[in-house]
């Protein structure tokens, strides 16, 4: 029995692997004005299909749906089967407020409300 797979084959087999990943993930790299489906994302980086999007590289944007997940430096590492390999060389958590420099004790009120003569 023999394994070998025709690149016609190969070449279509990987194309519905990233139909497939594109499909099922909410993530996206945004760079700018423009947005990328992100195929896979792990700990060191992401992947991004190859044939449609352009060389990234610098500082992105990751979002989940509409969540802002990261903001990320960038740097482009191998380009395999269909998929261009990007990994972190900064990946800060995004907040949705402003860092406190001072320690807040977790029963301080939230706010002062005032009240009228």
């Amino acid at each position: 029995m023999s394994t070998y797979v025709s690149k016609e084959i190969r070449a279509e087999l990987d194309a519905a692997r990233i139909t497939t990943l594109k499909r099922s993930s909410r993530l996206r790299v945004e760079v700018g004005d423009n947005s990328f489906k992100i195929l896979t994302l792990w700990k060191d980086g992401f992947t991004v299909e190859a044939e449609t999007t352009p060389r990234l590289r610098g500082l992105v944007d990751i979002f989940d749906g509409a969540n802002h997940m990261y903001q990320c430096l960038i740097i482009a590492d191998e380009e395999a089967v269909g998929e261009m390999r990007y990994e972190f060389k900064r990946n800060t958590v995004a907040a949705d407020k402003a860092p406190l420099d001072f320690y807040r004790p977790p029963d301080a009120p939230i706010a002062l409300l005032g009240y009228e003569d």
